[in-house]
């Protein structure tokens, strides 16, 4: 036959074929779905699936392996899951749940997967790291000692926040929480810190908000937004702040700095109760799972300011907490006061009586306390928290008694005019220098004689008129961090001076 191939053309078509070929074997663990329904899909066949394991449906949607039964697996679906239905096939991944994190994610809004959701592209990272780690120990911790402040008055001086502190941000709905958070990530500008907020169960209207203020304010520089709406499904509610701890860790453990604000832990804990729930988990008070304590103290344990050994960097959390008719003893939030180092208490009728921010002084408190403080800052804010106490329970006994004395009535006067002084706009945080000088004429009595209503522009007058003409008590003071006698004595010289101003005695009390 003139077409058949002679015997040695036959050898080098094999031995070319040989050469040529790889072999490629695709071996992977399958498993089936035996049901699907409300986010959550049973698994069988996959025996040696690891806790928290990525899984790859055939839809391309993923999800997070959360019950290890003895026959199936109960999968949390992360993403829409229409499309799942039984007998579909599920990959493992080999990977346990990570989020990819590093400098690319600064100044970006993502999902709890770490996804851009902002409509600037992909976002250029190849770091992951995983969601849950095992909390440092204490031989890997140093004491709370820097101050991390957030540049509102009324916190700075008598409830300091310090790097690695966890502070609970706690009170009914619309009492101003989230905007204790914003004015705190604004106030990070320039003290290389890295931020990011959570937003769990929010309304994605109110996130955008957050981050066209945080875009206006030039915070979205240092800061990452992840975002759970609430029209996402539960599992991603679950992981979001988990996700954003991770991305936090990635700069803590370099050495840096950084701050998570979880926005808000009792959205979180409803979420992890309908999870547990439909995973069949046994329900306990308030039909939460018995484990919704440690779901919240593995997460808030992270919070960490690092030794000198391992780096001395430190991650700062502020979780929030929503309460109901300012109820502290419920079950959500009493889990987590007894995790946190102190409480904000923002109070509802302090909020509508125009004290803003509204935080209630009796309730609050740091449990880190003057170690988070510069010592100027001691100086001025010893007896404030006392005072405040003391007028608060004068105010309330002067309701119901007519006469009184000159002593009692000078306290109160003094009381409503520092209770004007805390009041601070919103989105205006102001540096610890001006926050010292205003305290400090607010103790040793310049603000008695300024009528209640003028109290805080007779402040601005103050500060504007010492940035011009004595900005060198500025300096000393930044420089010191404390009032020390020659810094004192200039201050009170230039006080004197701007209070025989005419703009100071336009604002004084008439007779």
């Amino acid at each position: 036959m003139s077409g058949s191939l002679r015997p040695e053309e036959i050898s080098s078509i094999l031995r070319r074929e040989i050469e040529q070929f790889k072999g490629q074997v695709d071996v992977s663990e399958v498993g089936t779905v035996i049901q699907v329904g409300d986010g959550i899909a049973r698994i069988y066949g996959l025996e040696s699936a690891m806790a928290s394991e990525l899984l790859q449906f055939p839809s391309g949607v993923y999800g997070m392996a959360l019950n290890l039964e003895e026959d199936n697996i109960g999968c949390a679906i992360l993403g829409p899951y229409a499309d799942i239905k039984e007998g579909d096939q599920v990959k493992r991944t080999g990977r346990v749940m990570s989020v990819p994190v590093g400098p690319a994610l600064r100044g970006r809004v993502v999902n709890s997967l770490g996804q851009p959701i902002d409509g600037k592209g992909p976002i250029q990272t190849t770091e992951y790291r995983p969601l849950e780690i095992v909390a440092p120990g204490v031989i890997h911790r140093k004491g709370v000692h820097q101050p991390m402040y957030t540049g509102l008055k009324v916190v700075d001086s008598m409830f300091p926040i310090g790097r690695g502190q966890r502070e609970l941000v706690i009170g009914d709905r619309q009492t101003g929480k989230t905007a204790i958070l914003i004015d705190t990530i604004i106030n990070q500008k320039g003290q290389d810190m890295y931020c990011v907020y959570v937003a769990i169960g929010q309304k994605s209207s109110s996130v955008a908000g957050v981050v066209r203020k945080l875009e206006e304010t030039g915070a979205m520089e240092y800061t990452t937004v992840v975002v759970a709406a609430a029209s996402d499904p539960a599992p991603m509610l679950y992981i979001a702040p988990y996700a954003g701890c991770a991305m936090c860790e990635y700069e803590t453990y370099k050495g840096n700095h950084a701050l998570i604000c979880y926005d808000d832990l009792t959205k979180h804990a409803t979420a992890y109760r309908e999870l547990s729930l439909l995973l069949r988990r046994p329900p306990g008070r308030e039909a939460f799972p018995g484990d919704v304590f440690y779901l919240h103290s593995r997460l808030l344990e992270r919070a960490v300011k690092l030794s000198d050994e391992d780096g001395a960097g430190s991650l700062t959390a502020l979780p929030v907490i929503e309460t109901q008719q300012g109820d502290l003893a419920a079950y959500i939030p009493t889990n987590v006061i007894s995790i946190t180092d102190g409480q904000i208490f923002l109070e509802t009728d302090l909020f509508f009586a125009g004290q803003r921010p509204a935080v209630n002084v009796g309730t609050s408190v740091s449990r880190v306390g003057g170690k988070a403080q510069i010592r100027a800052m001691r100086q001025v804010s010893g007896t404030l928290k006392l005072d405040l106490s003391q007028y608060q329970e004068l105010a309330a006994f002067s309701q119901i008694g007519s006469d009184l004395d000159k002593a009692t009535l000078a306290r109160l006067a003094r009381g409503r005019r520092m209770q004007q002084l805390l009041k601070q706009e919103q989105y205006s945080p102001m540096p610890v220098e001006e926050q010292v000088i205003s305290i400090w004429a607010a103790t040793n009595g310049y603000i008695d004689d300024v009528a209640e209503d003028k109290v805080r522009a007779f402040e601005k007058g103050l500060l504007s008129y010492l940035h011009d003409k004595h900005s060198n008590i500025y300096a000393d003071l930044g420089a010191k961090k404390e009032i020390t006698k020659e810094i004192g004595e200039a201050l009170k010289a230039a006080v004197e001076e701007f209070k025989t101003t005419g703009t100071a005695k336009a604002l004084a009390q008439s007779a």
